[in-house]
């Protein structure tokens, strides 16, 4: 009787094994949602989109993008943590929504990364670039900045994207390891701030590359520095900010993710689908026109990537007493 359970137990484990491995041979069978927590339109709306018309094309499915916006990402995101883990709801996400937010909002977040979400690829790094206003800042390098700030302080101030955002966290991160003191003007998004940054309402900011460029070209504003580690393809001349202050980065990335639960043959199928279009020269040279560098970071790379910058900006928020009521 014994022997006859397992056997039967046994049956009816290969039974309910067998149609999901069925079904992940046949990924994908129907069309895909792709999440994207932004509104149409913007940077990270393309790069979403430009990964869906590949995606159509290399599996044969349709897939579907869905701008989720609102609350910093959180709406969005939230999404793919609760869609079924059938692959048929992926999303993209950014260090905000993965890295910052757990920090900023505690408890009080609607989604945990690391249990909620597994990595599909890590797509982008944006960097973000430190910006004056010529008129109201005459430093044209880091370290006469800094002494201009230190001779001022709490008189300089820098704009951001908004509380939270990596904008605003290089502006923090910069004090920090600087020593000197700014007065920070949060906006609701990159456009109000740039234009007051142009206007003279504030001094300085650290925002991406993409509404910045028009401006400096014209002479309107001064680019000082890029906060990726390394000087960008952009602009090789523009020196990076950690030439002056070793270890100083804040950039934004992007990537894919999936509900936790999603059938890894899924979740690995798309990853290196998606990857190989990274990898693609004309890709490279699209997301370079965007102010952006595409990367192909697999799962596992990605999901320390993930962990390494929740730990580097938690530091950094902790510090600066940032908190989100």
């Amino acid at each position: 009787m014994r022997l006859r359970s397992i056997l039967t137990a046994a049956c009816l484990t290969l039974g309910t094994l067998m149609p999901a491995t069925a079904q992940d041979s046949n990924y994908p069978s129907r069309p895909i949602t792709s999440i994207v927590p932004f509104a149409a339109g913007g940077t990270a709306d393309i790069f979403a989109r430009m990964v869906s018309e590949h995606l159509q094309k290399k599996m044969g499915a349709t897939v579907i993008i869905e701008n989720v916006g609102g609350a910093g990402s959180i709406i969005g995101v939230t999404r793919v943590a609760r869609a079924a883990p059938d692959g048929y709801t992926i999303g993209l996400a950014s260090t905000s929504a993965l890295s910052i937010n757990p920090t900023l909002y505690g408890a009080k977040l609607s989604y945990n990364p690391e249990k909620d979400l597994v990595p599909i690829a890590q797509i982008s790094m944006v960097p973000n670039v430190l910006v004056v206003n010529p008129t109201r800042i005459t430093a044209r390098t880091v370290p006469d900045l800094i002494a201009h700030i230190k001779a001022n302080p709490d008189k300089v101030t820098f704009g951001s994207a908004g509380v939270g955002t990596t904008q605003h966290l290089a502006g923090e991160l910069f004090q920090q390891m600087t020593g000197t003191k700014m007065v920070h003007v949060p906006y609701k998004g990159s456009s109000q701030m740039v234009t007051d940054l142009l206007s003279g309402q504030i001094d300085i900011a650290f925002d991406n590359v993409p509404l910045l460029l028009p401006h400096a070209a014209a002479g309107k504003l001064a680019l000082l520095a890029t906060a990726s580690p390394k000087r960008a393809e952009f602009d090789p001349n523009l020196p990076a900010v950690s030439e002056f202050l070793p270890g100083f980065e804040a950039v934004a990335w992007h990537g894919f993710m999936a509900p936790t639960g999603t059938p890894k043959a899924i979740s690995d199928k798309l990853s290196v689908s998606i990857r190989e279009f990274m990898q693609l020269p004309e890709t490279r040279k699209k997301m370079a026109e965007l102010g952006a560098v595409a990367v192909a970071v697999p799962p596992d790379e990605f999901a320390k990537y993930i962990a390494s910058e929740t730990q580097r900006w938690k530091g950094v928020i902790e510090k600066a007493n940032i908190t989100m009521n």
